[in-house]
């Protein structure tokens, strides 16, 4: 049985990748900030919740007592558009928090995690981290900051590989059933999103999860800090 540990699994897609694993036989902890949708989510899974801030260095210390000694797949799920919790900046000093905010949503939670974790990882284990569109289209501090999720990956590609453990990006485009978009994406956003596919279709959370059990898989094992495009052609990456 396999350990796998989902940053942000509590809703959306970071729940569906846990319930994935749980289908397959594998034990699951899933993290998050939100005490009770994590334990709730945990509950109806079948999976252990650890609650914590994977944003806070001290946060991340702390909960490794309560984390697998061994792991065998590791999900960098959380994250997230920190610019959709606040109106648009009015001076520099905001802008700047702003763009600091969504750097550590998206990029120190995965780096710290990761880190926290590296004496943890078997041989073999996997590493997948949820990207996004945004990183080549472009999306203010939250695209820089998934773009630098994919130079990440290749440096922890190189770092981790001579033990055989793979680090990806699946980075998907539109997902509805999930709250990234705090209910702001009207009928309007959507068929824009949904008419630059060539499926013409949104995404759905369990097409992340199935990506993301692929590169997880030991069949994957040769691909290594590569960026997988989920966005049914928005965007071709080639």
């Amino acid at each position: 049985m396999r350990q796998v540990i989902i940053t942000g699994g509590g809703t959306g897609i970071g729940r569906a990748i846990a319930a994935a694993f749980r289908s397959a036989g594998d034990a699951v902890t899933i993290t998050g900030r939100r005490v009770d949708v994590l334990e709730r989510a945990a509950k109806e899974l079948g999976a252990t919740a650890v609650p914590f801030d994977a944003t806070d260095p001290d946060a991340v210390a702390a909960a490794l007592d309560q984390l697998p000694e061994q792991v065998d797949v590791l999900v960098n799920n959380a994250g997230g558009n920190t610019d959709l919790d606040r109106p648009d900046p009015e001076n520099l000093a905001e802008l700047a928090a702003d763009w600091r905010a969504n750097f550590s949503a998206n990029v120190l939670s995965v780096v710290l995690v990761t880190a926290a974790l590296a004496s943890r990882l078997a041989d073999n284990a996997r590493i997948v981290t949820i990207g996004s569109i945004a990183a080549r289209f472009g999306a203010g501090s939250y695209g820089a900051a998934k773009a630098a999720i994919e130079a990440w990956t290749a440096t922890a590609a190189t770092e981790f590989g001579p033990r055989g453990i793979t680090a990806n990006v699946v980075a998907p485009g539109l997902v509805l059933d999930t709250e990234f978009f705090r209910g702001r994406l009207g009928d309007a956003g959507i068929k824009q999103r949904v008419d630059a596919t060539r499926n013409k279709r949104a995404g759905r959370v369990d097409d992340v999860a199935a990506t993301v059990r692929f590169l997880a898989s030991a069949e994957a094992g040769h691909i290594t800090g590569q960026v997988i495009h989920l966005n049914g052609g928005a965007y071709l990456g080639r």
